[in-house]
């Protein structure tokens, strides 16, 4: 399924939803998501013209130069956003509050050339790293808001259970920070709202179905974006406190990460296609 315009669905009552997956780089994808006779250079265009945001995993492993970033807006449409994973030195770093040269590497060494393409910066906290509530608040207090003008972005995943507690949601709810809402069998899942956005991943595709997810899956998700997209919290969904009251209209993020990868871009699109038409 195509979106010819990439203007994410909004209205005066919801806020943009977002479908993508983990990076666009997967040799799976071939003559699967991607035709087999498109040129490996144009993978990102022909993903990006099928997807609203992608991912990036390998900002994780080092940072790009900022001719790769600016190259990467270039290949996408008006309205497609990436969102980009901070490199594991930085959030691997003990303590964090101490990370502050790296953080400012990171984001002050180009990645403003992606421009109105620079979606949320994720910083994904290894399972190892515990809750220290006074280094945590040290860190996300050090974190740049803005660059060159533009207001930035950031969602943190926590992969502890010590994070599931209600000091952590109160912190970040006072640095107004985003918590994934993961979904996976294997990582800690709070659905607390914590920012003015919602950013999820979904990790249990099955290989088996085409779509990656059942219908009925697809269909819950969807309602699920377009709860979070019109301002209100899902009780269904785990959650550290109580559920919050309607708020404001929030932009939605929600990626296929990892699990059965084959099947993601499907899920995704199929995904966009329920939101879509919701809207």
């Amino acid at each position: 399924m195509e979106h010819p315009d990439h203007t994410a669905a909004s209205s005066a009552l919801h806020g943009p939803i977002r479908v993508g997956v983990g990076g666009w780089v997967y040799a799976p994808w071939r003559d699967n998501f991607y035709p087999a006779d498109l040129l490996r250079r144009l993978e990102l265009d022909y993903a990006s013209r099928h997807l609203r945001a992608i991912e990036v995993n390998g900002t994780y492993y080092s940072a790009q130069k900022p001719a790769t970033y600016a190259k990467w807006a270039e290949a996408t449409p008006p309205g497609f956003v990436f969102s980009l994973k901070a490199p594991r030195y930085i959030t691997e770093s003990r303590p964090l509050a101490h990370s502050g040269k790296g953080v400012d590497s990171f984001i002050y060494g180009g990645i403003e050339e992606m421009g109105d393409r620079l979606g949320p910066i994720l910083w994904q906290l290894p399972p190892s790293r515990k809750f220290d509530a006074d280094d945590l608040d040290a860190f996300l207090q050090a974190l740049p808001r803005v660059l060159n003008g533009r207001p930035l972005r950031h969602v943190l995943e926590v992969r502890k259970p010590g994070f599931l507690c209600p000091a952590y949601v109160e912190l970040a709810r006072k640095h107004a920070i985003p918590t994934v809402f993961t979904d996976s069998p294997k990582f800690p899942s709070l659905a607390d709202l914590t920012g003015d956005f919602v950013y999820a991943r979904l990790m249990r595709s099955i290989e088996e179905i085409a779509t990656g997810y059942e219908d009925r899956a697809l269909d819950q998700w969807a309602a699920h974006a377009q709860a979070w997209a019109a301002g209100r919290d899902i009780a269904a969904l785990p959650h550290v406190g109580p559920t919050q009251p309607p708020g404001p209209p929030r932009e939605v993020f929600v990626f296929f990460i990892s699990s059965a990868k084959l099947r993601n871009p499907a899920a995704a699109m199929a995904l966009q296609e329920r939101v879509d038409r919701l809207a």
